[in-house]
């Protein structure tokens, strides 16, 4: 008898808890933690537009934030409107930690992954990152997955342990600009001097260059497919990562137009013969 008194005792005290009043509120304060985040965004990409220089800086900071709102309201929510008893807490915490360790430990491998990405911070919000075959700008960084945004406007969604033993490569590291390299392939007897003036003609003329950063070249012989030329390696910095593909496109563009304006020769067909 003691022990079915204890289990109704039990089972009264947690109705008690969840009666509709507090369901009610327990709505609305997530409807609340919501809009203030929404909120909160919709300001950041107010100012981004104001201030694109400090772009990068919004992002994070609104990221931040709105970890942070979901993280304690909710947190607040619980204590403050259910005010459940320091017994049933435990209890409470004990079993969902157990049956999340048996039923989330992906997830669970996830959320530490993503709290050591917050803090040793590899990449940041707005980086361009290389990652296996995916390619594009991090758009957020949460507790469970990274989001990238492709050149193509996928959204990929990568799960946070992925980035603790894989390699990934960041391009700009929080900076606005980013080294873009780009290739150019000329015959075994064309003017490389002229070829590579050409280039760097066309690149500190781009309205996408960054001027504050050289541009540099690395020349070599390659062969490529049945052909034998030499390769001009243009590295150069786009004043803003959003305009990666713009800044490669004008250049590719300009410079080959001016390539066939002044005679500059194209690689030959390798027919057995050295160049």
């Amino acid at each position: 008898m003691n022990e079915s008194g204890d289990l109704v005792s039990d089972l009264a005290t947690v109705l008690d808890l969840f009666d509709v009043s507090v369901l009610a509120l327990l709505a609305l304060g997530g409807v609340c933690l919501w809009a203030l985040n929404w909120g909160i965004q919709h300001l950041g990409h107010s100012l981004m537009d104001r201030v694109p220089a400090r772009r990068f800086l919004i992002l994070q900071l609104t990221t931040l934030i709105g970890f942070a709102i979901y993280t304690l309201g909710t947190g607040a929510l619980i204590l403050g409107v259910l005010n459940p008893p320091r017994e049933f807490i435990l209890a409470a915490a004990g079993s969902i930690a157990v049956a999340l360790g048996f039923a989330l430990k992906d997830v669970a491998a996830s959320l530490v992954a993503g709290l050591l990405l917050l803090f040793d911070r590899p990449f940041q919000v707005g980086d361009r990152v290389t990652f296996d075959d995916t390619y594009g700008e991090i758009v957020s960084i949460g507790l469970r997955a990274v989001r990238v945004q492709t050149l193509d406007d996928n959204l990929v969604t990568i799960p946070n342990s992925r980035f603790i033993t894989d390699v990934v490569a960041s391009g700009n590291s929080g900076e606005l600009d980013m080294m873009v390299v780009t290739d150019f392939h000329v015959g075994l007897d064309a003017d490389l001097q002229a070829a590579r003036d050409i280039i760097e003609e066309v690149i500190v003329t781009s309205r996408y260059a960054f001027l504050k950063k050289p541009v540099t070249f690395a020349i070599e012989e390659v062969a490529v497919a049945e052909y034998l030329a030499v390769r001009l390696r243009a590295k150069a910095y786009v004043l803003d990562v959003r305009y990666e593909k713009a800044f490669q496109s004008d250049v590719v563009l300009r410079v080959t137009g001016l390539f066939r304006e002044r005679g500059i020769a194209r690689p030959r067909e390798l027919r057995g013969e050295s160049a």
